[in-house]
């Protein structure tokens, strides 16, 4: 058995005679060649059940820069593949207890690990919450958790990380929780609290001095817990523009690199501060939100976690003279697509590609019609021919889709009797009770042969794919379960 990679933007998996089977595989998917025979290779994929088989002439290909932005409703959860096979996983979305499907970011590393590798142990090489908000951290605590429900919900049996980073600023215990002491007033205030390494970590968790509060406190408590592949305790360790790269990806001959641009870190009385935002705490935990720039060959992705106006325009200041460093060809929008962007910040990205992590049903309204004009106005122009090639713009609440059906039958089984099978005239008479609206006062009924049941999801994943050069960006086709499609070249 070899392993062998996706040379073209799909591949049909077919029967051994040659029949479609319906699944489609994507350019770089990494797949175990069992056998050859003919023009036909039998592979095994996360994608196939069992094993299928591919034209050998669409293999060949190699490892690609992956980014898997994952539909978590309302929040973001990012996995990066890099070609020499290191996986990097930023945020997870709200926990499952909080999310409509009952699934964030955890469930799809899961499937990754233990159906698409056919790998025991999910082993992240960098686990990264870009600020402390729960719809950004709740779904890595759901991956880390070591309790048997948690665990229970994964395929995997274990989960690894070489190391773990945050933004600094956290939530701390008193009254009422608070983001730490500050310094200054005005524009010149800052925050001076700011968590650091592992140690500092086990101490505000248990230790004599200030103490972290709620889930944050519990998340990082998952965290302090977590080992690395040779089990030994986690590393931590606080992010900001000073470190330049994350550790361990720095510039290097024919692999990715990611760089730090974001927090931005100032000295006050010789500890290491942010700057403070005025406007609350979520101006802030938003505001102060790790920025990431993945760059391979000639390509740039960017990350840039909730990050605001108010943060945009100071990053502006902050980078005067080199705001080009914020270009890119892909970026992952500021905030879910909120209306809190500042417009020149965009400008300033140009990005030919830009994916809204946004939510489902959760009252936030994103992407708002405003930033989605905007991301498109800012973004990079190109024409193929009379067509529009760039700026695309991706949402994953919008590659979402749901398949509705009607029941035909419903079973009831109750202990102790045989089950019992209602058709027809006695499904008819059946009534499902939906959640009364508020101030109802009776909740709404619906005859459950005429309702209107979801019989499959398609969840909104957005991959982005590179070698480099060109740059591949899928979603799944809700027609056929294929792949929608859209190439083009970097211009940097």
């Amino acid at each position: 058995m070899t392993i062998d990679y996706v040379s073209t933007d799909q591949a049909p998996v077919l029967t051994a005679a040659g029949r479609k089977t319906g699944v489609m595989l994507l350019w770089g998917d990494r797949v175990d060649v069992v056998a050859t025979q003919g023009d036909l290779a039998e592979v095994r994929s996360g994608r196939v059940s069992g094993s299928g088989w591919v034209s050998r002439a669409q293999l060949g290909g190699k490892s690609l820069l992956e980014f898997y932005f994952i539909d978590v409703g309302q929040g973001d959860g990012v996995l990066i593949r890099t070609p020499d096979h290191r996986h990097v996983m930023i945020d997870g979305g709200l926990p499952r207890s909080r999310q409509q499907a009952g699934k964030n970011a955890a469930d799809f590393v899961d499937w990754k690990f233990a159906k698409d590798y056919r790998r025991k142990t999910i082993a992240l090489d960098a686990v990264i919450t870009s600020h402390n908000d729960l719809d950004h951290y709740g779904g890595l605590a759901d991956l880390l958790a070591s309790d048997a429900k948690s665990k229970a919900e994964l395929d995997a049996t274990s989960v690894t990380a070489e190391a773990f980073y945050h933004a600094g600023l956290s939530w701390w215990a008193g009254p009422k929780r608070t983001l730490g002491t500050k310094t200054g007033a005005g524009a010149s205030a800052m925050w001076t609290q700011l968590l650091g390494d592992r140690a500092a970590t086990q101490a505000a968790l248990g230790g004599s001095g200030p103490q972290l509060h709620g889930e944050w406190a519990q998340f990082l408590a998952a965290v302090v817990a977590t080992k690395t592949a040779g089990g030994t305790p986690v590393p931590i360790r606080r992010l900001s523009h000073i470190d330049g790269h994350l550790p361990g990806f720095g510039p290097a001959d024919g692999a990715a690199s990611i760089r730090v641009l974001a927090p931005v870190e100032f000295t006050v009385g010789g500890k290491p501060a942010l700057r403070r935002f005025t406007g609350g705490d979520d101006k802030n935990t938003n505001g102060q939100s790790i920025m990431l720039r993945v760059d391979y060959g000639r390509v740039r992705v960017l990350l840039t976690g909730d990050l605001n106006r108010a943060a945009q325009g100071a990053l502006l200041a902050d980078y005067a003279g080199s705001v080009q460093e914020f270009a890119c060809d892909v970026a992952k929008a500021c905030h879910h697509g909120s209306d809190d962007v500042s417009y020149r910040f965009l400008q300033s990205m140009q990005p030919a590609v830009t994916v809204i992590s946004s939510g489902d049903n959760e009252g936030y309204d994103h992407p708002r019609p405003d930033i989605v004009g905007a991301s498109a106005t800012s973004g990079f122009l190109s024409l193929d021919g009379d067509a529009l090639a760039t700026p695309l713009v991706y949402s994953t609440e919008l590659a979402r889709s749901l398949k509705l059906a009607r029941a035909t039958g419903l079973t009831v089984t109750t202990a102790g009797a045989d089950p019992l099978l209602l058709t027809g005239a006695a499904l008819a008479r059946a009534k499902l009770t939906l959640p009364a609206k508020a101030g109802a006062r009776r909740a709404p009924t619906r005859n459950l042969d005429r309702a209107q049941i979801v019989s499959d999801l398609i969840y909104g994943l957005v991959n982005v794919r590179t070698d480099g050069e060109r740059i591949l960006c899928a979603t799944r086709n809700e027609a056929d379960l294929g792949w929608q499609i859209k190439t083009l070249r970097s211009r940097f």
